[in-house]
């Protein structure tokens, strides 16, 4: 598995190499042309000034003047040359062969190559260059150009110069500048390798701690970043996340230990009603048929809170709707009749006004019924005796809504906003299996509608259902997500 750095160094810090590779070698093949080249440039400078002293007395161009003279002129060129500090100026005949030199000998260091002759005799320019290294290791350029004129034995000019000042100066232009190549990419490594360390190191941290949370342990946190950058985001969200997972866990335990506690009690009463039935030997005994009516009522009790948590697992494994054109007022009024005889058992009223036109909805009909059966089973568990539970139908241009609101005890605002939540249990809620509310989100938001609870202590809660009208035609825009 390839590490940060290691794709660093593979990738941008190969890049930035490259990239001073190319561009070392760019400035150095320009500086030595311009070096190298400035100083032919100089040699061939001082040629033109020779030829243009022979325009200029008289020697060139004039059919008058004898070759001989051309010839007399340039040596005595040679001889008054000023620059013999710098140059070593030589005549030299057709076969390349020296004929004077500006000091007055003939260094057979300075003759050893004559390939600037050669190409300045084949060459188009008439002119030749080179560069050689004398028989005691000096390096010298030698520069030839030939005699625009006839010159009697003369046929070319010829300069040398010593390069050690020159080659000094490209040596060291050459240091300076893999100089500053290495100073760039040590920066860009000791910036890179710091940067990618800053980000590996929290990045490590958070995997180890993420490690531990996946493995169990909720209470670890990650510390505070002082980044308020992606760094520190992805640390805060790590730490929400194990704040989250912690107050699931805790609410999955209250689950766990509700329903153990919802599911004992009518357990118990019906063991301890059959074991009293046990020794009743007159079916017509009054505790005889009571204790029936008990196990009856409280085996029904535990089908239903069966029932609901299995109808929360298929939810949430993605259960299949079977979705149809509904009246959302039918649907809701049938609910509300269902569970009527309950509501007067309960000591209870319920008020509902049947609004005269349809309200279309797309929607599975058992999951539409087990939407309005829990709310109002809610109702009916937290309303007080002689309380009214209503029932409110409403639409707009696109939606439906069923509003039930009760008279009890209401909903504890820090609880209200995690109601809808798996596993929760309010603190004043009473019995069942704390999931009602969960079920009906899921079944409302499946269906494209939402679920809004609002509450206040000691007054009441309102539990309301909002879908969207079905238009003809427009199934697939209603289809469960």
């Amino acid at each position: 598995m390839q590490s940060i750095t290691r794709r660093w160094i593979k990738g941008s810090l190969l890049i930035t190499v490259l990239i001073l590779a190319v561009a070392e070698g760019l400035f150095l093949y320009n500086a030595y042309h311009d070096i190298y080249g400035g100083v032919e440039q100089a040699m061939q400078n001082r040629f033109s000034t020779f030829e243009g002293r022979l325009q200029a007395t008289g020697t060139a161009g004039d059919s008058q003047v004898t070759s001989e003279s051309r010839s007399q002129a340039l040596r005595r060129t040679v001889e008054q040359f000023e620059e013999k500090d710098k140059f070593e100026f030589m005549l030299l005949d057709s076969a390349g062969v020296v004929l004077a030199t500006s000091s007055g000998t003939k260094n057979p260091n300075l003759l050893a190559v004559g390939q600037d002759f050669y190409e300045a005799v084949t060459g188009t320019t008439g002119t030749g260059s080179v560069i050689f290294r004398t028989s005691d290791g000096e390096r010298v350029m030698a520069v030839t150009c030939l005699v625009p004129y006839a010159a009697g034995s003369v046929a070319a000019m010829r300069l040398v110069t010593s390069l050690t000042l020159v080659d000094r100066q490209w040596n060291q232009m050459v240091a300076i500048s893999l100089g500053v190549v290495l100073a760039v990419l040590g920066f860009t490594l000791w910036s890179g390798l710091f940067f990618i360390r800053s980000i590996v190191r929290p990045l490590g941290q958070v995997e180890a701690i993420a490690n531990r949370i996946a493995h169990g342990d909720l209470k670890t946190r990650l510390p505070d970043t002082r980044y308020d950058d992606e760094i520190g985001r992805l640390c805060r969200t790590i730490n929400r996340m194990a704040e989250d997972l912690t107050k699931t866990e805790q609410m999955k335990n209250d689950f766990i230990s509700s329903v153990s506690h919802e599911l004992r009690t009518p357990l118990t009463s019906i063991k301890g009603w059959v074991e009293t039935i046990e020794n009743i030997h007159d079916p017509e005994d009054e505790n005889y048929r009571k204790g029936l009516s008990i196990i009856r009522s409280e085996t029904d009790r535990l089908y239903d809170m069966v029932e609901e948590l299995l109808d929360f697992s298929r939810l949430q494994s993605g259960m299949k709707f079977n979705c149809e054109v509904l009246d959302f007022v039918a649907e809701a009024t049938d609910a509300a009749l269902f569970v009527e005889a309950r509501i007067h058992q309960e000591g209870l009223e319920l008020a509902y006004e049947e609004p005269p036109d349809p309200y279309p909805v797309w929607a599975d009909p058992a999951r539409l019924r087990q939407v309005f059966v829990n709310i109002l089973d809610n109702a009916i568990k937290y309303s007080p005796p002689g309380g009214t539970i209503f029932l409110t139908l409403s639409r707009t241009a696109d939606t439906v809504t069923a509003s039930v609101r009760d008279q009890g005890r209401g909903i504890a605002p820090e609880d209200l906003q995690n109601v809808k939540l798996k596993f929760f249990k309010a603190k004043n809620s009473v019995r069942g299996s704390g999931i009602g509310l969960a079920v009906v989100d899921e079944i409302v938001t499946q269906l494209g509608g939402k679920t809004d609870i609002t509450s206040t202590l000691g007054q009441g809660t309102t539990v309301s259902v909002t879908l969207p009208i079905y238009h003809a035609g427009q199934e697939h825009l209603h289809e469960p997500i």
